[in-house]
C-alpha cells in the first residue's frame, strides 16, 4: 500500500522502517530536513509538505508531538486535508487531546470525505521497529476495516475500542497506570536499597506475587543500573499527564495519585532533566544529584 507518513522522529523512524520492510511504499514528511534526508536511507521517499505526503496515499499516518502540531499538519497551509483522497483514512499514532481529536476527525470527513482512526500506542521505538506495539484504536467499523491489515503488521496487540477518541481515552488510562507506577517503583527501590536488599533479587522474590508486573520487569533493571537514557523524555511524560488531568477534569474524575506523580515529574523537569527518561524520577528519592 502507498502510505503517507508525517513525523520522522524516534517513533516515526521505527514505524517507517517497519512499514518499508513489510513492503509498503512510504512517502514521509518531517519539518526537519535532516530527518527527511535520513529517512531516505531506509527507503522512505521524502515529501516536501504534508499535502505531498498525503497525495495518492491509501493511508496517511501521523506521529507528531502535540495536538497543535497535528492540527497544523492536517488543516494548515499545504496540509493533509488539501490532498487526501475521499477513500483514504488518516491514522493518528500521536497522543492527542480527546475532544480535539473528535473535532478534527469530523472536520476532515466533512471537508475532505476522508476517515480518521486515532491509534495511540504503547511500547516505544523498539516495539515500533519490531512490530511489537500495543495499539489502542478508535474509529468507525469501516475505517478500521481499511486500516487493520496494515496496523496488524505493526502490533503485538490491536484492539478497536469504539468510535473516534476511544483510543485516546485508553491511552490516557495507560499513562495513569504506567507513569504513576514509575514513581511507585522509584519509592520501592529506594526502600529496598536503604534496607540493604539487593534490588536485582527483588524481581524474582516478588515476581510470583501481586507486586510483580510486566512494568516492574521492564523498568526495575533500568532503575537499578541508573539507565536514564532519553528513551522516554520527561517532557513527554508531562505533556501526557497534563492531558490526563484535562480529561479527568472534563469527566469530573478524581486522580490524586496521578496529580502527585505529575508534580514530582514537574520538579525533575524544572531542575533541568526534561530530556531524561521518566524513570529518572528515582533521583528525587535517593539523594542523587538533581
Amino acid at each position: 500500500m502507498h502510505i503517507g507518513f508525517l513525523g520522522l522522529g524516534l517513533m516515526g523512524e521505527g514505524f517507517t522502517r517497519r512499514l518499508v520492510e513489510l513492503g509498503h511504499e512510504v512517502r514521509g514528511f518531517d519539518p526537519r530536513p535532516e530527518r527527511r534526508d535520513a529517512a531516505t536511507g531506509w527507503g522512505v521517499a521524502a515529501a516536501a509538505s504534508p499535502a505531498e505526503a498525503a497525495a495518492g496515499a491509501g493511508l496517511v499516518m501521523t506521529c507528531v508531538t502535540t495536538t497543535d502540531d497535528l492540527e497544523a499538519a492536517v488543516f494548515g497551509d499545504d496540509g493533509v486535508a488539501a490532498a487526501i483522497g475521499r477513500e483514504a483514512v488518516l491514522v493518528d499514532f500521536s497522543t492527542t487531546v480527546v475532544a480535539r481529536t473528535r473535532e478534527m476527525a469530523g472536520r476532515l470527513r466533512d471537508t475532505a470525505g476522508a476517515g480518521w482512526v486515532d491509534a495511540p500506542v504503547s511500547g516505544g521505538p523498539p516495539a515500533a521497529r519490531g512490530g511489537g506495539l500495543a495499539i489502542m484504536a478508535g474509529g468507525t467499523d469501516a475505517d478500521m476495516a481499511t486500516t487493520r491489515p496494515v496496523l496488524e503488521g505493526l502490533a503485538a496487540s490491536l484492539v478497536h475500542l469504539g468510535p473516534v477518541g476511544a483510543g485516546q481515552v485508553t491511552k490516557m488510562v495507560n499513562q495513569v497506570c504506567v507513569l504513576t507506577n514509575f514513581v511507585v517503583l522509584a519509592e520501592a527501590l529506594n526502600l529496598a536499597e536503604r534496607g540493604g536488599v539487593d534490588g536485582g533479587k527483588l524481581i524474582d522474590a516478588l515476581g510470583s506475587g501481586y507486586a510483580g508486573s510486566n512494568l516492574m520487569r521492564a523498568m526495575w533493571p533500568r532503575m537499578i543500573e541508573r539507565d536514564y537514557a532519553p528513551a522516554g523524555y520527561l517532557r513527554q511524560v508531562l505533556k501526557d499527564l497534563d492531558m490526563v488531568h484535562d480529561l479527568a477534569h472534563d469527566l469530573k474524575a478524581a486522580i490524586p495519585m496521578s496529580t502527585q506523580a505529575a508534580e514530582l515529574f514537574r520538579l525533575m523537569a524544572a531542575r533541568g532533566h526534561e530530556e531524561l527518561d521518566g524513570i529518572a524520577v528515582l533521583k528525587l528519592f535517593t539523594g542523587e544529584p538533581v
